[in-house]
This record gives C-alpha cells, structure tokens and sequence, in this order.
C-alpha cells in the first residue's frame, strides 16, 4: 500500500485548491474598454473625453438628455438630479431640462432665478425677430448675476462638476452655465500651522474664492491679477497665478504659468504635490517653495514681486521663488521694533546652526577631539558614561530616533493627548533611560537641545530637511570627526549655492555676489526699507520715498 499517495490525496482534498471554469469578474492589467462575452463584468471608458462621448451640444433635447444620463450614470449615482420641463416662451412651449449636484447648489438660487422665470407664460408680445432664442433667454428671461451660455459637453460637465447648474433648452445646441454653488465649506478662522503673535488673525481656508477675496481684500489695488488655469485631466483643479501687474517680474510670472500648464497629470490633490510637480529638479529635500497659510504673508510677498499660487481645495498657498533667508524669517519680524527682529532672527539663525551640527560635534568631540574639552568636563562626561554598554553612535542614534517617535507621536494622536505624550516621553522615559544606563545624562541633554532648536525653525518643511541633514553630519562626526564635518559643510554649502528656485539663487542675496543686494537678514527698520528685495528684478524696485516720516521735517 503506498501510504505516501493516500496521504497526499487526503491532504489535497483538506487543503488544495483547484481552479474553477468559470469566474464571475475578471480584471485586466491594462484598462480601458473591454468587452467579453465570456465575463459578466464589463469595464468601459465613461469620461467626458472618451471618443464614443460627442463633444458639441445638439440641438435635439432627446439628444442631449441622454448624453448627460450616460456621462454622469444618473440611474447609479443618487446625487445627479436631472429635471425635466418644459418653457413658456412666446406662447409656445420648449421641451427643456436641468441637470446639478444635489448638495452642492442652492435650490433656493434654482427655483426663484431659474426655474420660475421660465416656467411661468410670458406674455411679452414685443419679441424682436431679429433677436435669437438664446440670446432672450441670457439677457431677458433668466434674473441671474453670473450666467454664461456654453457649446461643448467637457465645459457642461466642469460646470456641474464645480456646482453650478446647467439648462439645456430644445433647439438651442448651447446649455446655459448658472452659478447656483452652496457647498459647505469651512469658515475663516486664525491659523493652525503659524501662530500669530501681532499681525491679522485670518487663514486661508479650502475653498480659492474665499482666499481670492481674502487677498483682494488686503492687497486692495487694482493691479493685483488673479489668473485662473485647471490642472489635472481628470480633477481638472481650479488654480489660481496671483501677481502684481505693476511689480512683478513678467519673465517670473512667465514661468510659473509654463511649469503650470505643463503637467501631464490625472489628478492633484493638495499643493504638497503640486510643489513637488513645480520644483527644479533634486534639491535633496531643500523646500524651493514656500508655503503658507496667512494671507498676510502672502500679500507682503506680492508686494515685493512674488508669485503666489492658490490651489482649490488646499488652505495653503505658494510663495515663490523662495531664498533660505524666507525659511528663516517671520511675517512677525516687520511687526516689531527692528533690534527685537534682528534678535529673533539671530536666534533662529542659531537654532539652525544647532539643529544640524550640535550631534555630529558632540560625537566628533567624544571620538576623536577629547583635547578641546576642560578636563573637569572630559572627566565628568567619562564617568557617566561608565555604566553605558553601547558605542556613542549607537547611543546617540536610540536617542535621536526615539526624540522622533515622540515627535511624531505627539503630532498623530489626538490634541489632548499629544502634549502628556511629550511630557512622558521627555521626562519619565528619559530619566528612566538614564537610570538603566542606557545613555549618558549629558547625551540627553544635548538632545534636548537640538531637539527645542528645531521647534524654533519658522517653517515646517525647511525644519524637517535640517532633521534628516542632522543625521548625516551625526555619521561624519562618528566616522571622521572634525574633518568629516567641515566636509559635510562644504558639500552642504556647495548644494545650496547650486539651487535656483525659478531662476533665483538659493542663496541670495548673499551668493552669488553680482546679485543686487538691497535686503539682507538683518531687518533695517521700517523708516529705511526703501527697496524691495532686488533678486527677483520687480519692475519697481522703489517701495516708498528717501524720507518716509515726512512728518519730521
């Protein structure tokens, strides 16, 4: 008997799998259209620019209703309203229809501007011929402030799809694009990211009108030009190019349209991606562009001839070009006496300065240097790192990466939470580290430290590179101490004098030298500041006269 085949036969039939005939979906690696006989899925193509979608409105009302059911699945989709009826023009009766997105237009705006005029007898008699139907019903029948009449099916579909309300009419092969929209939206409120200490207390929020109107509000000039363009083939997001007609640079506002109208993409989501899609080339996680959620700052930053792009559905905005003196500085620092400003940049100049190298000289000093240190020091270090088993690598890294976790930590989980997650991280589990001979007291101290520098970096992503370069000069302090530091910072120098952000040197105004200098990281006071910055050539470079305090004399 062989008990080795009646064995595999028992444990096939427990535990094998053959394959079936005959399955009830199939999925294919390709997309697209897919048509089989065989199969009981059927994937197809319904985008509005699938070649089987006509692309010009007819002027059969049949016709045109089909279209709209088949391009937005109405017999699927519960959201997709369609109502039929029929017109009183004339004393004849025009088969016609409207079709929105239920919840995200005003039925209030559809049944008094749209609906009623039209369905109620009109007993003009005074029709002029000469006049078309189209026409009448734009300017004479229909009592709305923002309406346009449209000839395409992908204009139709952006319009509903932005939550406006579409009229077709019989014999008209033009739909009518009514602004009904009354979407909820949040409200304007102080900022989250960027706490302000004296300046307006306002944030920009995720719907771009509210941000245009913030910012026309506060730049209040009629040079301000806010341009509109769509990016994604698919999403086909609303972005809007706001510039000063009279300041800023045009080859500048030139080439942030050209990298924005040149992105071959499906969709965008937030305007993390879309820097990421504008930004020169590698910059080794060095931000060209800066984001914020202040329209204060954004207006100062048109004021100097900055570009700023607004992106729908994101609260925040895009400054650019962008210099590492931006990451640095405050909308605060021209709200405050000069000397306090110079203080506070000096401070976060500092912070910089010890965010990235304090690691990598305090393991360079350990490993190779110990002569710079006094011999009290040098001694009292030694003793507390007696009981420690591991390397000053190895006990710097547990350290630097546990200080992230709990960084991290602290910002997932939920407010009330997150600030005992920093306490208890910071105290009991480094004392405890300590107590156990984990690490040296004097190593968490220089953590701490480094740690309390980076919370002082303005901006979140310039912030974050300096976190990720620390680890590197960590790595050339332990393996070639002072003099795999200064090469760091020479190959690190190097880096930021290779990066231009839309033409503009990463390192001006201070390299390269031919640069016009006219603003520095020093802030002169307010009285002095006649020039704007002279990096990105504005069209004026005067921003108020040799004697500001006229009042003086």
């Amino acid at each position: 008997m062989n008990f080795k085949k009646i064995f595999n036969n028992i444990f096939n039939e427990l535990f094998g799998e053959s394959p079936r005939d005959k399955y009830h979906f199939s999925l294919l690696s390709g997309g697209g259209n897919y048509n089989n006989a065989n199969s009981s899925c059927v994937l197809m193509d319904t985008s509005t620019d699938s070649p089987t979608t006509p692309k010009e409105i007819f002027t059969s009302i049949d016709e045109n209703l089909n279209t709209m059911k088949s391009i937005y699945n109405s017999l699927i989709n519960s959201d997709v309203i369609i109502r039929e009826f029929s017109c009183n023009i004339f004393n004849r009766k025009y088969s016609s229809f409207i079709i929105y997105l239920d919840g995200m237009t005003d039925s209030q705006i559809i049944n008094d501007f749209l609906l009623e005029p039209l369905m109620q007898i009109n007993y003009n008699t005074s029709f002029n011929k000469n006049i078309s139907l189209d026409k009448y019903i734009l300017n004479s029948l229909m009592p709305q402030n923002n309406i346009e009449a449209v000839s395409s099916f992908s204009e139709v579909a952006s319009a509903i799809n932005a939550g406006n309300c579409v009229l077709f009419v019989d014999t008209l092969n033009v739909a009518f694009n009514v602004d009904a929209k009354n979407f909820k939206q949040r409200s304007v409120d102080t900022p989250e990211n960027e706490t302000v200490i004296r300046g307006p207390h306002e944030a920009f929020v995720e719907n771009i009108r509210t941000n245009t109107s913030l910012l026309r509000r506060i730049v209040n000039n009629e040079n301000l030009i806010i341009e509109n363009t769509k990016i994604g083939t698919l999403s086909r997001t609303n972005c809007s190019i706001c510039y000063m007609q009279n300041i800023t640079n045009r080859d500048l506002v030139s080439e942030v349209k050209f990298r924005l109208n040149n992105l071959d993409i499906d969709s965008i989501e937030s305007s993390g991606q879309l820097e990421q899609l504008i930004e020169e080339g590698s910059s080794y996680g060095i931000p060209q562009i800066l984001a914020t959620e202040r329209p204060d700052k954004c207006s100062k930053a048109l004021y100097q001839g900055k570009v700023v792009v607004l992106l729908n559905g994101n609260p925040y905005a895009l400054i650019m070009p962008a210099v590492a003196m931006d990451f640095l500085t405050s909308p605060e620092d021209t709200n405050l006496k000069s000397n306090f400003a110079n203080f506070l940049r000096f401070l976060r100049g500092l912070a910089a300065i010890i965010t990235v190298l304090l690691p990598g000289i305090y393991i360079a000093i350990t490993s190779f240097h110990q002569e710079l240190l006094p011999t009290e020091l040098l001694f009292s270090i030694l003793a507390s790192r007696e009981k420690v088993p591991f390397p000053v690598l190895v006990e710097l890294l547990v350290m630097e990466l546990s200080f992230e976790l709990i960084r991290e930590a602290g910002i997932r989980v939920p407010s009330p939470i997150g600030s005992t997650i920093g306490i208890v991280g910071g105290l009991i589990i480094g004392e405890a580290a300590v107590s156990a001979h984990i690490v040296s007291p004097i190593l968490v101290i220089v953590v701490a430290i480094t740690g309390i520098a980076s919370f002082a970096i303005p901006d979140f992503a310039f912030g974050f590179h300096l976190r990720i370069f620390r680890f590197v000069f960590i790595f050339l302090g332990a393996f070639l101490g002072f003099l795999g530091i200064g090469v760091g910072i020479f190959a690190y120098a190097s880096i930021l004098c290779n990066i231009k952000s839309f033409g503009v040197p990463f390192t001006a105004p201070f390299a390269p030298s031919s640069v016009n200098q006219t603003v520095g990281y020093v802030v002169p006071p307010t009285w002095k500041q006649e020039n704007r910055i002279g990096f990105v050539s504005p069209q004026q470079i005067k921003r108020q006269g040799k004697i500001s305090k006229k009042w003086e004399y």
